[in-house]
């Protein structure tokens, strides 16, 4: 691709909806940008987007999740402030006590009702598109 932007992809991303109890999981940021996000990551080299959903929900919740299905795939070029990601959404489900590790500094459990503020990235979008196919 000609220009200045050759050579440059975006960086493939998960971000993994938690159904557990009544609500979804979601963690505080210990880094920048801070607020609430939907637990997620980058997908490593040679994993699958399935494989890094699994992985990046264990390492930010501690739990084990099962994959429901894929949700939808954001890819607004402005949607994360420090790259240009593409983000694709599973829904899992998952039991037990969900416990802040990693990238997160706080975690809890919230319905459309009470989510947390400020939520981070495009993360209120896919919380409100979620929720309005959901209920």
């Amino acid at each position: 691709m000609p220009g200045e932007k050759a050579g440059r992809n975006p960086l493939p991303t998960v971000d993994i909806i938690i159904e557990i109890r009544s609500g979804i999981v979601l963690i505080e940021r210990k880094n920048a940008p801070h607020g609430w996000a939907i637990p997620g990551g980058f997908i490593d080299y040679g994993e699958s987007a399935e494989a890094a959903a699994v992985r990046e929900a264990r390492e930010e919740t501690g739990l084990s999740v099962e994959l429901i299905r894929q949700f939808h795939t954001y890819s607004d070029p402005e949607r994360d402030p420090r790259f240009h990601t593409i983000s694709t959404v599973f829904i899992a489900g998952a039991d037990g006590v969900p416990k802040a590790g990693d990238d997160a500094k706080g975690i809890g459990i919230f319905d459309k009702n009470n989510l947390p503020s400020p939520v981070c990235f495009d993360h209120s979008l896919i919380l409100q598109d979620y929720f309005s196919r959901r209920y």
